[in-house]
């Protein structure tokens, strides 16, 4: 029996997005965040952090399923209960820590289980599989969005409702910056990224044995990535359709955004307006 290790990911908070901004405006409170304002935004993004990560497993866990693995389901892992997925350090600790003291969030759920030798064709299964997961968080994404032009709709005809809507299309506008992220990160062609699953099938035999055999130092050399200004090349190179990505959806939804102190000023900076 093999672990799906797919679960890591990272993705900055919304107001740290590393996209090409205008001049900065006069000094407001959204330049000197107060430790409870980073509160309240763990606190809006934290359910859309677990559910896309739930979403991302058990997507990995019904494809197997379907491909004649009934692994996650005997084990009670084809479930959407949140406890079930859930790892004390990289889902709970990790994030907290990651989100409070840098410019990121890392973390991810518990590797749903998998045995490989149970699909009925091993290598369509094997990529059926992989790609479940970065399938998941794409429909989230795209699910998000047309939350957000739904809520700004809502708030349109009913003008009291604007700062629950507002608070509510923050959630949405994260969940699409994060699944974006979480669906190109695991395309990494890095063993046991997802992405490793579908190049080792493009690769010569014995290329492909040397390959997983890399598998085993995967999460050093993330770590590696992450912590080194050489790895942030390749990540922010890596990434650069998640940026483009998320400023064409704010653009395509900006007359919908329901004003708030601190959205409204952030998005005028990211789009120039």
């Amino acid at each position: 029996m093999s672990r799906k290790g797919t679960a890591l990911t990272l993705v900055p908070p919304i107001a740290s997005l590393p996209v090409r901004r205008p001049a900065p405006p006069p000094a407001t409170a959204l330049q000197s965040r107060h430790p409870l304002d980073k509160l309240q935004e763990f606190l809006l993004v934290a359910p859309v952090l677990l559910f896309s990560m739930v979403a991302h497993e058990f997507a990995h866990g019904y494809a197997a399923l379907k491909q004649g693995d009934p692994t996650a389901f005997q084990l009670g892992r084809l479930t959407w209960n949140p406890l079930k997925h859930i790892d004390p350090f990289f889902t709970i600790l990790l994030p907290v820590i990651t989100f409070f003291t840098g410019g990121f969030i890392f973390g991810g759920a518990k590797p749903v289980p998998v045995t490989p030798r149970n699909y009925r064709n091993y290598r369509r299964g094997d990529i059926i599989v992989s790609l479940a997961g970065i399938a998941s968080n794409l429909a989230i994404a795209v699910a998000c969005v047309a939350i957000t032009a739904a809520i700004g709709w809502t708030a349109r005809a009913v003008p009291s409702l604007a700062t629950t809507a507002s608070l509510l299309q923050r959630m949405a506008m994260f969940g699409v910056l994060f699944n974006l992220v979480l669906a190109v990160f695991n395309l990494l062609p890095l063993p046991p990224l997802d992405g490793s699953h579908v190049v080792k099938y493009l690769l010569p035999p014995a290329w492909a044995i040397r390959y997983q055999q890399v598998g085993m130092y995967g999460i050093f050399i993330l770590v590696f990535m992450l912590m080194t200004k050489v790895g942030g090349v390749v990540l922010s190179f890596w990434m650069t359709p998640v940026i483009r990505g998320y400023e064409i959806v704010l653009r395509s939804v900006y007359d919908l955004l329901v004003p708030s102190p601190i959205s409204s000023l952030y998005l005028q900076r990211i789009l120039g307006f």
